[in-house]
């Protein structure tokens, strides 16, 4: 069958009459769910997706029993390699669509997974839904959904997609996990085919960006885009929509009367500056590209590799950004600008760390050769929009919205440390080891560490997770529930652990607070962990020569090729949506972790 399509459109539709859900930027499908274990998925032009995606079958498979009086069904869905709950992985999703292998399928099914987000209904205990409304058939989706425990806050592998009211709300969730758009949806709407309705609209969330045209294709009347790349210019992508008729036939005569033509081809040296909506890039290409318009208000010189990097991570339009050409890692060359964007691409990923817990940062204004200080207290010039808790001089930050991210990072915030308790709290919510060798040619000591912890912690049932210290060490996370322990029982598990470790290989091993009584040895960081002590948080820069990151890791990656230094801000952000967060789930495994082998061996 033709599924309903929405609409394109610049503005979103207000009312009491609309709902709102995030726009996922993959494969449009229906799941045919019949009994007997007949599963398929059939994307929008009738093309069948079910061997590329075994993940999704298999789920069904194993669910059919919860469900099973209700089937045949139809979900109307998007299928999505999510990199965050409001942003899908548009490259995975085609890596995925691609391959044919089986192995390869069941490899990429299991690395990097894709979820069955299902926004509608069509077909329910075998009878058509169609006629029944959209706000009907959202909740008829919701019922289906809870039977196998999905909620709009807890997916598997099917996911069930959340309608706002409020598009405002929704919007700013979509902005600051930069998210494709939104899709506006008339709550008495019933389900049509195509586009031939007035229902249901797509608002994409552009990112702009700014460059200069090179070329004019006669062929296909499209430009060519580049910006600067120190004295080399740098290909965009092309462009080719979005002028009006007089605008765009003005710069294609420019192009034809004064350029040099090669082939097909009228080429100009940069002076045409544009602003130009884009989704993303990819490939090397721009995604969905449209002129917004020409900018002559703009010099080639403003239209650069390290403007184009922060138009595409799109910063929040309420800070006032400066100095992003100010170097605060010249070994590697690594600019404000670049660490301004690297924070904006992590900020879902990290926020959730800072959240909910008291804030204490190193400001590094100049970089990091340059002076630096801890702050931990709420300064007096900071905006409205920075949280704290306390009062005067001595009210502490609070991180927790993308705006106050971003604020502590214009002002040259590079490391960001927080407790092991909440903000309000006075227990632990996590217990960490701190694993720190002498220096980084010792870093093999400790993965040594780390492992043999980990070995301790499963003999324990303990869910454990692992991450670079971001400088020479490794840090071993083992999240727990608020108030499951005390800090004065933590303190016992965590000198029962190190001295365990310690008594193991007291050659490179030490607890020995004082540095230079350590010998040489790695330090085995215990009695940092107390109350009101801090940590650096997960995805935090740090203030090294290199710009390294405290990066998350996979424990299968804790092996003797790992190095420290290979996480920097140049390639984190890559590395999540490659490879997915390592810390995925976190909270939730600590609300679920099992305490009681840890109990009983402290009292």
């Amino acid at each position: 069958m033709d599924v309903m399509k929405p609409i394109a459109s610049n503005e979103i539709p207000t009312g009491n009459e609309w709902l709102y859900e995030v726009k996922y930027d993959g494969f449009r499908c229906v799941l045919h769910w019949e009994k007997n274990d007949e599963i398929k998925l059939v994307s929008k032009n009738q093309k069948d997706l079910t061997p590329q995606f075994p993940e999704i079958v298999s789920f069904c498979q194993q669910h059919e029993n919860l469900v099973k009086e209700l089937l045949p069904v139809k979900l109307d869905c998007e299928l999505a390699v999510l990199n965050n709950r409001y942003q899908a992985n548009f490259s995975w999703i085609q890596k995925r669509g691609r391959l044919k292998n089986a192995d390869s399928i069941q490899k990429a099914s299991v690395n990097r997974p894709a979820t069955l987000l299902a926004f509608d209904i069509l077909q329910y205990s075998g009878t058509s839904t169609a006629r029944k409304t959209f706000a009907e058939r959202k909740k008829v989706l919701e019922s289906f959904c809870s039977l196998m425990e999905i909620t709009d806050e807890k997916w598997k592998k099917l996911g069930f997609i959340q309608a706002y009211k409020n598009p405002d709300e929704l919007w700013k969730i979509i902005f600051d996990h930069k998210g494709e758009g939104m899709i506006a949806k008339r709550k008495k709407s019933s389900y049509s085919t195509g586009k031939k309705h007035r229902d249901w609209y797509k608002i994409k969330n552009w990112r702009v960006i700014h460059g200069f045209l090179t070329a004019y294709d006669s062929k296909n009347d499209y430009f060519d885009v580049h910006v600067f790349d120190s004295d080399s210019i740098y290909a965009v992508g092309k462009c080719k929509h979005g002028l009006a008729t007089d605008d765009f036939q003005t710069v294609k005569q420019l192009f034809i009367a004064n350029g040099e033509k090669e082939g097909v081809f009228y080429r100009l040296p940069p002076a045409i500056c544009a602003s130009i909506h884009t989704l993303d890039r990819y490939m090397g290409e721009l995604r969905e590209p449209e002129f917004d318009r020409i900018a002559p208000e703009l010099t080639p010189a403003e239209c650069t590799v390290e403007q184009l990097e922060l138009d595409l991570s799109m910063l929040p339009p309420k800070i006032e950004f400066a100095n992003t050409d100010k170097l605060y890692w010249p070994e590697v060359g690594f600019t404000k600008g670049k660490f301004l964007a690297y924070m904006r691409e992590i900020a879902p990923y990290m926020l959730p760390f800072l959240e909910n817990r008291a804030l204490t940062i190193i400001r590094c204004p100049d970089g990091v050769k340059a002076e630096s200080f801890f702050q931990k207290h709420l300064p007096a010039y900071a905006p409205d929009f920075i949280n704290g808790i306390g009062t005067g001089e001595e009210k502490l930050m609070v991180c927790d919205t993308l705006e106050s991210l971003m604020w502590f990072a214009n002002h040259g915030a590079l490391e960001y440390h927080v407790p092991f308790q909440s903000l309000t709290g006075n227990k632990p919510i996590e217990i960490v080891f701190d694993l720190d060798p002498p220096n980084r040619d010792k870093f093999s000591w400790a993965i040594q560490a780390a492992l043999l912890i980990k070995q301790l912690l499963d003999d324990l049932d303990l869910v454990s997770f692992v991450k670079t210290s971001g400088n020479k060490g490794l840090q071993v996370h083992i999240p727990i529930s608020e108030g499951s322990m005390e800090y004065d029982e933590t303190a016992v598990f965590t000198q029962a652990i190190a001295w365990t470790i310690e008594k193991q290989h007291p050659d490179i091993f030490t607890t020995e607070r004082m540095k230079e009584k350590r010998e040489g040895r790695l330090y085995i960081d215990y009695v940092q962990h107390g109350k009101d002590k801090t940590l650096i948080s997960p995805y935090s820069t740090r203030k090294t020569p290199d710009g390294t990151v405290a990066t998350p890791l996979y424990w299968e990656e804790v092996t003797v090729e790992l190095r420290p230094e290979a996480f920097t801000i140049e390639n984190v952000v890559k590395r999540v949506q490659d490879v997915g967060c390592p810390f995925h789930g976190y909270f939730d495994y600590g609300r679920n972790q099992k305490l009681d082998r840890v109990l009983a061996l402290i009292k």
